[in-house]
């Protein structure tokens, strides 16, 4: 889609924003795929390009194959320390020059934790992307993990976690999610990390989280914009192609979560929670299920996506038991999650949001689906989909997200063929199988009674 015009782009988008509600479902939109450019160096350095003369800006991303199902054992947090630590010193790099090699030429950086990866991105103008290139390779290759940085990024790391989640009243609902779904897999660990994990971390443990996951072998450089492709393989083997591969191989995480043999319900309290909140999860397949998962993420848009959408209507609108509801399906490289949630209103009960939230999913997976309303959703997502795909950071986003997270960077041109695919039978199949006939955790989130000790970490 890069290789449209802009304006050609937008009118696109424009018309399928437009489309009326139908009787009968739509024809398939041919939508023109992301022309994208694979290579792999010696290395192991996997590197993804695409061409845009959209605009004189490119976007430089690098993935790494680390997140926070990697942190070791007792030291949660760690991945999202890293996200902190790489804008620190180099060998050849002051600390926070990275912000001028972008913020003072009109550009902009920034970073992101998750589960599976964490990712660091730029947008510059073309003519700056040879000095991008070298600092990613120089922040690879030559990060100094010294106690000063480590000491002033773990706290603000603590701090963030304070005001992410300790401060904002439905943080610890969020935060619990993973911690209360997953029995075994290291998804159970939050990305943010713990403030007792973080104050027991040592500068040898972070020395070796950095050596044994930043490395070529576990990372992808992703180059989106305006750029001569020759000179852009010349700048990537001068800055990427000596740093060496390490002899060990990169760590994996081969812990299995089992299939749930039974229903779990849970208890959290907060002490800045206004009025209290419902979570219900359930264990769903690998992103690299593109059969599941995309009608898995249909469902979950027509439950919860716009004030049209089955959950508002129904716990917000007309019973008025919540004032905000959500729903997710959450594809990872290993076992996702499927999640609906209820905020509620004045004077009511998390008991009586489960049962709506439970009855919309059962009419969901049991009764019929208008075509009208299915493609409502479907034309929403796609939407969507294109209007990120309009700038060099977008397209940039979405391969990475299919190249690390979803197996391949053929996944962000497949997954559009697919959504318009799904049909109100595969919602059926998928909710029936993995949330209506399957166990379920409940996370009942309540406002802590006056004089009660809450937990603090």
């Amino acid at each position: 889609m890069r290789l449209r015009p802009a304006s050609l782009l937008a009118t696109f988008v424009f018309a399928v924003a437009a489309l009326a509600p139908v009787a009968h479902a739509a024809e398939p939109l041919t939508v023109p795929p992301i022309d994208y450019h694979t290579r792999t160096l010696a290395n192991g350095l996997q590197v993804i390009s695409v061409v845009d003369r959209a605009s004189p800006d490119v976007a430089v991303q690098m993935w790494y194959h680390v997140g926070s199902k990697d942190d070791p054992q007792g030291r949660s947090g760690f991945a999202h320390l890293f996200e902190h630590l790489m804008f620190k010193s180099t060998r050849h790099m002051g600390a926070e020059q990275f912000d001028r090699l972008t913020e003072d030429v009109g550009g902009a950086n920034n970073a992101s934790t998750g589960a599976d990866v964490t990712n660091y991105f730029e947008v510059v103008p073309a003519n700056h992307l040879q000095t991008i290139l070298w600092a990613e390779a120089e922040r690879l290759s030559n990060l100094n993990v010294d106690e000063k940085n480590f000491e002033s990024e773990r706290a603000v790391v603590e701090e963030e976690y304070r005001q992410s989640v300790l401060a904002q009243p439905y943080g610890k609902l969020f935060n619990a999610i993973d911690a209360h779904s997953y029995t075994r897999h290291p998804y159970k660990r939050p990305t943010i990390g713990s403030i007792a994990d973080l104050d027991a971390a040592k500068l040898p443990d972070v020395i070796a989280f950095h050596h044994t996951f930043y490395r070529p072998d576990n990372a992808t450089l992703i180059v989106v914009g305006n750029f001569e492709p020759k000179q852009l393989d010349a700048w990537v083997d001068q800055y990427f192609g000596w740093i060496p591969k390490p002899a060990t191989p990169v760590p994996q995480v081969v812990v299995q979560e089992p299939k749930r043999r039974k229903s779990a319900q849970y208890t959290v309290t907060s002490a800045t929670a206004p009025l209290p909140a419902v979570a219900m999860t359930w264990l769903i397949p690998s992103a690299a299920d593109v059969k599941d998962l995309i009608p898995l993420q249909v469902a979950a848009a027509i439950l919860a996506q716009g004030k049209s959408s089955r959950l508002y209507q129904s716990l917000v609108y007309r019973h008025q038991v919540a004032q905000q509801v959500g729903a997710d399906a959450d594809g990872r490289v290993g076992p996702g999650l499927f999640t609906v949630y209820a905020i509620l209103a004045s004077g009511h009960t998390v008991k009586q949001a489960a049962k709506l939230l439970h009855s919309e999913l059962i009419w969901l997976a049991t009764q019929p689906i208008s075509d009208t309303e299915l493609e409502k959703v479907k034309t929403q997502l796609l939407t969507a989909t294109l209007k990120q795909r309009q700038t060099a950071q977008g397209t940039a986003f979405a391969l990475g997200q299919a190249a690390l997270v979803e197996g391949s960077p053929a996944r962000a041109n497949d997954d559009l063929a697919a959504l318009q695919a799904v049909t109100a039978k595969d919602v059926h199949r998928v909710l029936r199988h993995y949330v209506t006939d399957a166990r379920s955790v409940t996370i009942d989130y309540e406002p802590q009674k006056s004089g009660a000790k809450g937990d603090a970490k």
